[in-house]
């Protein structure tokens, strides 16, 4: 446990940046998902409209570095080619 003031502040803040992570990640987990259950009805239009806003969500979770920018990437790569192979 920690033993000085500052250990005590550090732990403190740490614990504060953990639970904001976790519910970041959680937020970006969730926009994902709808996404793909909007595809998984097969809703162009519903798939196209959750699309645009998961990735401004997914765009910021990567900026802030809750995501790496190459997974960031690659999730909006594979949902956009998913909401398109609708349309076709």
């Amino acid at each position: 446990m920690a033993n000085s003031a500052s250990a005590r502040k550090r732990a403190h803040q740490a614990e504060s940046r953990r639970q904001q992570n976790a519910s970041q990640r959680s937020m970006v987990r969730t926009v994902i998902k709808k996404v793909q259950s909007a595809i998984g009805t097969g809703d162009y239009e519903a798939a196209t409209a959750a699309y645009a806003v998961a990735v401004p969500v997914i765009d910021r979770m990567a900026d802030k570095g809750i995501l790496h920018k190459n997974k960031a990437a690659r999730h909006k790569s594979r949902l956009n080619a998913q909401v398109h192979a609708l349309k076709a």
